[in-house]
């Protein structure tokens, strides 16, 4: 099955107002550009956006077209600002956050994974130890007061664990060195992170491949996402972005 579209607008035509939609990356490694950038034009509003560590503090241009475009309802990931208080003063997100205009919601990096990992298993919730004796364990950590709800915990042989529900996007956008056109994808290095695991999550998989072959020509044993995850995938150019956070 050819699972590539010429166009990136029809790739993404059913993503409407209020889609979850999952942003692979570790900060400025491995992020879907190209499709945050037809999401930007697409103009669809309400959205929230799951993450890993950082994605968007890496794609600070797309954040920002984001927000000024009043696109963006939540976000959820593990490192949403920036480390500097000075330069998060001047982040249009920070100031959006902090005005209770953008919801941001905080999760520890592998408690997202997981919970990625129980979406893709068919597995309501989770019990991990990550963040027990810390805010973590109380509630949900969010900008929002109302949305900070408890959550439950459990003993096991003598240690604490928290009750973490699955996380499955209506989409995932993830970024693959190479693709065939039946769908699999094959990630470049540190580049993998988070791409994976949201691709297996998410309702629906839309890759962006800077190469496209045909299926054999990817080693299977270098495969990392099968294409029985990816609905959809679009050829786009490798660009050259400045490596950083803040």
């Amino acid at each position: 099955m050819d699972k590539v579209y010429q166009k990136i607008d029809e790739a993404i035509a059913d993503v409407n107002d209020g889609a979850v939609i999952a942003i692979a990356g570790f900060f400025a490694c491995g992020v879907p550009r190209i499709l945050l950038q037809a999401l930007i034009n697409k103009k669809v509003k309400n959205l929230t956006l799951t993450c890993g560590c950082g994605p968007m503090v890496g794609a600070t241009e797309e954040l920002r077209a984001l927000v000024k475009n009043g696109q963006l309802k939540k976000l959820i990931d593990s490192y949403g600002l920036a480390r500097s208080a000075s330069k998060g003063r001047q982040d249009p997100f920070e100031q959006a956050v902090r005005a209770g205009e953008i919801e941001l919601e905080v999760v520890p990096m592998g408690t997202l994974a997981e919970r990625y990992r129980a979406a893709a298993a068919g597995v309501a919730a989770v019990y991990l130890p990550t963040g027990t004796g810390s805010i973590v364990e109380k509630s949900v950590v969010s900008s929002i007061v109302a949305n900070r709800t408890p959550k439950e915990t459990r003993i096991f042989n003598g240690r604490t664990y928290i009750l973490e529900y699955a996380l499955k996007p209506d989409f995932a956008f993830v970024h693959a060195h190479t693709a065939d056109i039946e769908g699999n994808l094959r990630y470049s290095k540190t580049a993998r992170n988070f791409n994976p695991v949201m691709a297996s999550a998410a309702k629906i998989t839309i890759a962006e491949a800077e190469n496209i072959v045909q299926p054999g020509e990817i080693d299977p044993d270098c495969i990392h996402t099968p294409g029985i995850y990816v609905k959809r995938v679009v050829q786009v150019p490798r660009l050259k972005v400045r490596v950083g956070i803040d």
